[in-house]
């Protein structure tokens, strides 16, 4: 009877969910040796990845000092049946002092929270692996400027395969209409902060953390402290650590001073999202297909009169269905509501004992703990396995025999 290579087994494995492949690894020290290796965690986060609806997609809500977990597709089944949700609540690393917890962003798997110490953590919900960051000292104000408001956001550097926290203290002078900020960045790879140049723009969305696109951290911003200014989405490279500003679609820029227009922006299915409130009008939602392509722009859907609009102060997309008709909605920060892109209906989502919450964010399911993994290191140890592979595929092998 023939059986299985083990390079066919690992490469199954790494499309299991990682709540399965955790189990796995209790069956013995072979199968724990193979789910734990880089090689293998970065094979899983690259196939998992490929689906941005993937079984273990979670969202994470926050209400006061919990965070709460809940599978995407389980809302999607659940929601089509009417039936209500059970939020599963999560034990995360951080004191809560009775205050409560940020979501301050989300990559691959990892994602960072902070309390009202400003204590700041790197956490794995799947795999409950956590780091705390060096805490910061308090930033000096500039003379004759007010504290307005302090954004993070969290991201990925794929070309030295370093995760950073960026932190940007931003400050305003009311009486001469101007703006300074304090930009600090954190590097897991060397576990310090560094001070960057200020950033040359005046923030517009304080409660709105950096969204995390393909190596890229955005945010809603204005070149001057002016009431006219247009809205502009300005990237911050994590690979450069500069400030780029995105291209917004031809017909965006032909109403950048409609004072009635608001403009935020989020992450949805992988793709650069951009959510145009007119106020007590409609709410339209675009996407960028290729990021960074100006032309690749794309209006994907319009809440208008018939969907309450002036119920609908904010919204935010958070994530498709698996069949990709339907996009999971947080509204004004507090309900999850379906919009199905067909029948252009909405429909609300019933969580058990969790009315309402403060903050909501996708998080993919996945091995990567919050550490630095290094491709090159990978690759070195799939090459030492490859000489010590016997015994694990005889291992492997005995479990998984081919009938023909």
């Amino acid at each position: 009877m023939p059986y299985l290579p083990s390079e066919v087994i690992t490469v199954i494995f790494s499309y299991l969910p990682s709540t399965t492949l955790l189990r796995f690894r209790t069956v013995s020290k072979s199968l724990r040796s193979l789910i734990d290796s880089h090689h293998f965690i970065f094979l899983h986060l690259t196939n998992s990845s490929q689906s941005t609806t993937a079984a273990t997609t979670t969202v994470i809500l926050s209400h006061q000092s919990d965070l709460y977990q809940l599978n995407l597709q389980t809302l999607h089944n659940n929601n089509t049946l009417n039936a209500a949700t059970s939020p599963l609540l999560l034990n995360h690393p951080l004191m809560c002092y009775s205050n409560r917890i940020n979501l301050l962003g989300s990559c691959n798997g990892i994602i960072c929270i902070s309390n009202v110490a400003d204590d700041v953590a790197l956490w794995n919900p799947s795999i409950r692996k956590y780091v705390i960051l060096p805490s910061l000292n308090h930033d000096l104000r500039p003379e004759n400027f007010l504290f307005a408001a302090r954004v993070y956001g969290f991201g990925y550097d794929s070309v030295s395969g370093d995760y950073k926290l960026v932190r940007i203290s931003y400050y305003v002078n009311l009486q001469e209409r101007t703006f300074d900020s304090q930009v600090k960045v954190y590097s897991l790879r060397i576990n310090s902060w560094k001070i960057l140049p200020s950033m040359p723009y005046a923030l517009c969305c304080a409660r709105t953390m950096g969204v995390y696109v393909d190596g890229y951290l955005h945010w809603i911003v204005t070149r001057k402290l002016e009431p006219d200014q247009p809205d502009l989405i300005v990237a911050f490279d994590l690979r450069s650590e500069n400030f780029i500003e995105v291209p917004l679609p031809e017909k965006a820029n032909d109403e950048v001073n409609n004072m009635d227009l608001e403009i935020d922006v989020a992450v949805l299915g992988g793709s650069l999202c951009m959510i145009k409130n007119y106020r007590k009008q409609r709410i339209d939602v675009w996407v960028m297909r290729e990021y960074g392509s100006k032309d690749s722009w794309c209006k994907l859907f319009v809440l208008g009169v018939s969907h309450d609009i002036r119920s609908l102060k904010s919204v935010k997309p958070l994530g498709y269905s698996r069949d990709g008709l339907k996009v999971l909605l947080v509204q004004n920060r507090r309900k999850l509501f379906w919009y199905d892109r067909e029948s252009k209906e909405i429909s609300y989502i019933r969580i058990l004992g969790l009315p309402n919450f403060t903050e909501g964010m996708i998080c993919e399911g996945t091995l990567v703990p919050p550490s630095v993994l290094r491709s090159d290191n990978a690759r070195k140890e799939h090459k030492l396995g490859v000489q010590n592979a016997k015994r694990r595929d005889d291992f492997l092998s005995q479990g998984f025999k081919l009938t023909l």
